[in-house]
């Protein structure tokens, strides 16, 4: 059950998931927006410019009717002449076009979906593969669009029969209108009819656009695996960033064990702990060199012991040191009374190797606070 349920894609898309479609050409779309828009741009600019457009239309179809003597003498004439009305025509309707192309580019950006994406121009064989063609014929997809036809039919059927019924005495009226004013009339009821029919295309257009962006990302729902997985690759592969670690870890130590030479004096435990220390003149506090425990404390005893650097047995100093620094750190506060005892010790016995006399007598019982050292209440 846990394996089906891994399967089973019931997470929400990632980032990184819906990042991806995009750069396929993935992006939530509603056809019926667009639509929408294209028709109510259409049906307000033929509200509020269809006198002019008609005006303009009737000044071109004059012009085109109007018969010149000299294209009798020269039919080449009528060649400037059609080109001539062809740019007035669109001149004209230009504003109208210009409107639309707009109303066009505006859904992706309602939809958060305008997005450029070269892979989606590539050729995919997997769009020409038949069965697959079928069964997008007799999926859940078109069938939701098989209604959605259905139901806007109804509705923009339903609106014109209403409208047609309500403006039956109007239509009937403009067989008895002249030519002027039943042409003046009947484009008012064509605009008024076709922005009502568009406006109720809101309807379909509120169930439409929520229904496109929920199967959006129900398709790019992703299984549990596949977040594990992808969680994995961005955070990388568990064994090769151990492998990383491992390599940084080796490479600290090598730096460390190359600086132990440079070390004042090395604290010891004596066998489990050893911590080097320097002191240079300028330095706010003595520094930790290196450190380490067990096999990693006797190479850098070994070490010291190879250089030359003196060495002392202090088990609780160097188990507080060891606890408490970090290398290339300078010591706590709290410790400073007690390496400085150690210094100081380390200053007479270079001296006593220079110039000999009474050997110098090792520090006991260091001031080193109890809560520092572990193991000690």
């Amino acid at each position: 059950m846990a394996e089906d349920s891994d399967q089973e894609k019931t997470e929400q898309p990632t980032g990184r998931r819906l990042s991806q479609a995009r750069e396929e050409g993935q992006v939530p779309h509603s056809r019926e927006l667009g639509s929408f828009l294209v028709l109510m741009v259409a049906a307000a600019a033929f509200w509020m410019l269809g006198g002019w457009l008609a005006e303009r239309a009737m000044q071109i179809m004059r012009k085109g009717l109007t018969m010149d003597p000299a294209f009798l003498k020269e039919p080449e004439l009528a060649l400037v002449r059609l080109s001539d009305l062809g740019f007035d025509a669109l001149l004209s309707f230009s504003p109208l076009v210009l409107a639309m192309i707009v109303a066009s580019l505006i859904p992706p950006f309602l939809l958060n979906a305008w997005v450029f994406a070269p892979k989606a121009l590539m050729p995919s064989f997997g769009r020409m593969d038949p069965i697959a063609g079928i069964g997008r014929m007799f999926s859940w997809n078109s069938l939701m669009e098989l209604l959605k036809a259905m139901l806007k039919a109804l509705l923009i059927g339903g609106v014109a029969v209403f409208l047609v019924w309500r403006e039956w005495e109007d239509i009937f009226g403009l067989l008895g209108q002249p030519l002027e004013s039943g042409l003046a009339t009947a484009g008012h009821l064509l605009t008024f009819t076709f922005l009502i029919l568009v406006s109720a295309m809101v309807v379909i257009v509120a169930a439409d656009v929520p229904f496109q962006i929920w199967q959006y990302y129900d398709k790019l729902k992703m299984t549990k695996e596949q977040v594990r997985q992808e969680m994995k690759e961005m955070d990388g592969d568990p064994m090769v960033k151990g492998r990383i670690r491992s390599l940084q870890r080796e490479a600290a130590r090598r730096r460390m064990m190359a600086a132990v030479p440079q070390a004042d004096v090395i604290v010891t435990n004596p066998t489990h702990y050893a911590v080097a220390l320097s002191y240079k003149e300028g330095m706010g506090a003595p520094k930790v060199l290196a450190k380490g425990m067990g096999v990693i404390a006797q190479k850098i005893k070994s070490l010291g012991a190879e250089h030359g650097v003196p060495m002392l047995e202090a088990p609780p100093l160097a188990r507080a040191l060891y606890k408490h620094t970090e290398v290339d750190d300078q010591i706590p506060g709290s410790l400073y009374a007690a390496v400085a005892e150690v210094l100081a010790y380390v200053y007479q016995l270079n001296r006593w190797r220079t110039t000999g006399g009474d050997y110098p007598t090792p520090p006991k019982d260091l001031d080193v606070p109890p809560e520092l050292v572990p193991g000690v209440a």
